[in-house]
């Protein structure tokens, strides 16, 4: 595996005093609450300049609270969908399953008999431009795998396909679905046995277990995010959660409805995780000698498939924003071939080929509850932290 062994920034060509300035703008944004704490690991042509951790894992209640470690597992959210579900849709085009242009009808028996048009491909899901809405709470009405298919299947497309991007859940959770269809295993079990167990991320997982909880880092106390965004509703399962919310997904539909594995979120894990898990990609799909992904795969999946300017998509990932970033934008600063994702709970991964870098930036920005305001600092870290590369 790549030496986990820490090198000082300037021995990969970092300018020292930026990453230093970087880090403690983390140490400041924990210290005015746009975090309970973070993680940030800053590697360069595969060798780590930064690893460190800031403020809390649990803040709140205060009789729980409890200090974040470099080793703290993040519900990753929404990296779940370029973490788990976009390898292990790769893998199995690789493998021959079917092609990036299959039409998902062809692999879903749902989605034929709902109708679902041709147009929608497992490229236009993988790039979040399939025609499918952004999110559908199908937890409100039903649970299981065939239910939220059916769902998504019977809501309207909200245009044409091919024709926009709009960031989607639905297609995720489709794609997970392909993966157990066409597999025969879970999105957790594929994604386990062809990318977390090569790679060595032993502390990439879905469904935490007991015995991991007291590393994990807590989220939103109760699921009033989503609550108030369907008013006197609730799961069909029971009741909205309140209490704090510690190694269960923090996903509505992930958790309610998918009993904690699906596509597009529920996936937990390590920044140093991570970090391998982004280096495969910078390698072109493989990690001392394992490879995950053939190297054309990985060029398309990081190449623009559909989206302009600040939301142009490749294969799962968002790619970089260049010039018409904003100062709120996650990859700020990213070169022009950059790629990366972010997920609610407030987690990001980027690498630059460029710079030869992976930066990984791990918060609980939703505990104890949702914030907004470390966004403008999660892109000035970014920028910063580009902008050291010599």
């Amino acid at each position: 595996m790549i030496p986990e062994t820490m090198v000082n920034p300037i021995g990969v060509n970092l300018d020292a005093d930026a990453i230093e300035d970087a880090w403690l703008s983390l140490v400041t944004a924990a210290d005015r609450h746009e975090f309970g704490g973070a993680v940030a690991l800053i590697a360069r042509h595969g060798k780590i300049a930064l690893h460190r951790a800031t403020g809390w894992a649990v803040r709140e209640p205060e009789a729980h609270r409890s200090p974040m470690g470099e080793d703290t597992i993040f519900d990753l959210a929404s990296l779940t969908k370029v973490t788990a579900t976009t390898p292990s849709i790769l893998h199995l085009v690789a493998s021959g399953a079917f092609d990036l242009d299959t039409p998902a009808r062809a692999l879903l028996p749902i989605f034929r008999e709902e109708g679902v048009p041709p147009e929608v491909t497992v490229r236009r899901l993988l790039s979040h431009s399939a025609g499918f809405v952004a999110w559908l709470p199908v937890f409100l009405e039903d649970s299981g795998p065939d239910a939220y298919l059916r769902g998504i299947a019977r809501e309207p497309l909200a245009y044409a396909p091919g024709t926009q991007v709009v960031y989607s859940d639905p297609s995720f959770i489709t794609l997970g679905e392909i993966v157990r269809q066409v597999s025969g295993m879970s999105v957790a079990d594929y994604a386990e046995a062809h990318v977390f167990a090569p790679l060595g991320m032993t502390d990439t997982l879905f469904r935490p277990s007991a015995g991991h909880r007291l590393r994990i880092a807590a989220t939103e106390i109760g699921n009033d995010f989503e609550a108030v965004k369907v008013p006197d509703q609730v799961p069909a399962g029971g009741p909205w959660r309140t209490g704090m919310i510690r190694g269960e997904v923090h996903d509505g539909n992930a958790w309610y409805g998918l009993a904690g594995v699906a596509g597009h979120a529920g996936l937990f894990g390590t920044a140093l995780d991570l970090f391998r898990y982004g280096q495969m990609w910078l390698n072109g799909g493989e990690l001392d000698g394992t490879r995950i992904l053939p190297e054309d795969l990985v060029a398309d999946a990081t190449s623009a498939q559909a989206g302009e300017e600040r939301d142009r998509r490749g294969l799962g990932w968002l790619l970089s924003p260049g010039d018409a970033a904003r100062d709120d934008d996650s990859g700020l600063g990213v070169g022009p071939r950059g790629y990366g994702h972010t997920g609610f709970t407030g987690t990001s991964l980027w690498m630059d080929p460029d710079a030869g870098m992976v930066v990984v930036l791990l918060t609980n920005r939703v505990h104890p509850t949702v914030t907004t305001t470390y966004m403008t600092t999660r892109a000035r870290f970014m920028q910063t932290v580009i902008g050291a590369a010599r």
